[in-house]
């Protein structure tokens, strides 16, 4: 991100890990940090925290990771009390097929 230009995001890394994930379950971890502008291991580290902290699951399919996302997590800061991740969701990840809300079809 230093070199585009833009220095600071409303979504941390690993929200755009999460979503990215949720995009796309069967992304190779190299893909993931390239569409997330991060490095490999740092990809490898966001991912690991949220295998750790039960927002995706990780399952092993021959020499691929599948992830998957667990709807119904709660956001970690107190701001953001009494929300779910599937709200976010919703609104970034549209269902195949589907525009996400506030764009044209």
């Amino acid at each position: 991100m230093s070199g585009s230009g833009i220095g600071w995001t409303f979504l941390t890394n690993h929200a755009h890990v999460l979503l990215t994930i949720a995009r796309d379950p069967q992304i190779r971890l190299r893909d993931l940090a390239a569409t997330v502008g991060v490095t490999e291991r740092a990809a490898q580290k966001i991912a690991a925290d949220l295998v750790e902290a039960g927002y995706i699951t990780r399952t092993r399919a021959g020499r691929r990771n599948i992830y998957s996302v667990v709807f119904g997590r709660p956001f970690r800061h107190p701001v953001d009390a009494g929300h779910q991740l599937d709200e976010l969701l919703a609104v970034l990840v549209p269902e195949k097929g589907q525009p996400a809300e506030g764009t044209k079809a």
